[in-house]
């Protein structure tokens, strides 16, 4: 038996629905506020980073740890790098 146009149209509807959505959701304008305020505190804590100076290998290995660890945390609030 074949089926209908119409359960066809349900059953991709119903899969679709289905399908967890990726679509960024509308911010609050706390919620934005909040993600800026994280932005300033990491870029404050970045430029810290680059302006210290030190002949010590193992405190220059902390500093390009942290230096990582800075910019990933402000990859995943949308941040680019501003020349």
């Amino acid at each position: 038996m074949s089926r209908g146009w119409e359960s066809k149209s349900v059953e991709e509807q119903q899969a679709q629905a289905a399908i967890p959505k990726s679509e960024p959701q509308e911010s609050t304008p706390a919620e934005l506020a909040e993600r800026k305020r994280q932005m300033q505190a990491l870029e404050l804590q970045r430029e810290r980073i680059l302006s210290e100076r030190t002949s010590s290998p193992l405190r220059r290995s902390a500093l390009t740890y942290a230096l990582a660890d800075i910019e990933e945390k402000l990859a995943e609030l949308g941040w680019t790098v501003h020349l």
